[in-house]
């Protein structure tokens, strides 16, 4: 699942849901539209703000949404159609997950040719 590198952020306070995961080698075709699929329900919610994604080779991946409350992440996560995909992903394709929900307090970052934090 593409995210689409860095997602551009407001400053803090926000939060974020940290899925952690370990895929199986089941359906990745079906994988990669349902991960697609998310991302762009996502992006309909209120209170979305950015999401990033990498997956290595091992099937091991990292999810990062970002989100303004932890009311948008309620609802999010009461979406009927992201329920039933979360429902298929522990039936079908994850050997493990875990999601952790926090909320950032400060956020720093670096680009090439910057003197200092660009945040």
């Amino acid at each position: 699942m593409s995210g689409g590198g860095f997602a551009t952020l407001p400053a803090p306070p926000y939060y974020m849901v940290v899925f952690a995961s370990q895929r199986n080698d089941a359906d990745p075709e079906e994988y990669a539209a349902a991960a697609g699929r998310m991302v762009e329900l996502a992006r309909r919610q209120p209170g979305f703000l950015g999401v990033e994604s990498v997956r290595g080779a091992d099937g091991f991946g990292i999810t990062v949404s970002y989100w303004e409350s932890e009311a948008a992440i309620a609802a999010w996560r009461a979406h009927a159609e992201h329920a039933e995909i979360r429902r298929h992903g522990r039936a079908h394709w994850y050997e493990r997950y875990e999601l952790r929900v926090g909320r950032v307090e400060r956020a720093t970052g670096y680009r090439a040719g910057d003197t200092a934090d660009t945040r």
